[in-house]
């Protein structure tokens, strides 16, 4: 099953998008970020078309996983169990959602099957991508015995 980081903001050249590359490249299905980034200055509106432009890249009826603070916190062995159940459902590719500083459009979290978080802390949205891929690179393994 293919795995897709849906993110708000440009990575660009940074340590942290090598990072993410890096642990994408590991997966043995692939995996990919995708990047979005609205121009409207912050507020209601930004937020909405950042959700707007998330959403776009989407496939019908393919599971979406919102990354927020609010979500449920995440193990990495209860990530692999979501991804395994994903998996034996005979899903093609499964898409992660990482929202902008204002956080997610209401269109996003309706959208989603469930809501993630890893830990209360706040992470910098650059590391955190890094840290998803890593986390799914965690649970292949832990998956794989």
């Amino acid at each position: 099953m293919k795995l897709v980081i849906l993110a708000v903001g440009r990575g660009r050249a940074s340590p942290e998008q090598s990072l993410v590359q890096d642990w994408l490249d590991r997966l043995p299905q692939g995996g990919s970020l995708v990047e979005v980034e609205s121009r409207l200055p912050s507020g209601p509106a930004r937020t909405r078309d950042e959700g707007e432009r998330l959403l776009r890249h989407l496939p019908a009826a393919t599971p979406l996983i919102a990354c927020d603070p609010k979500g449920r916190d995440m193990s990495s062995k209860a990530l692999a169990s979501l991804l395994q159940r994903h998996r034996d459902d005979g899903t093609a590719a499964a898409y992660f959602a990482v929202g902008g500083a204002d956080g997610h459009d209401e269109a996003v979290l309706a959208r989603a099957q469930q809501q993630i978080a890893f830990g209360s802390a706040t992470w910098p949205h650059m590391l955190f991508r890094a840290m998803l891929a890593e986390q799914f690179y965690r649970a292949n393994m832990i998956l794989a015995g």
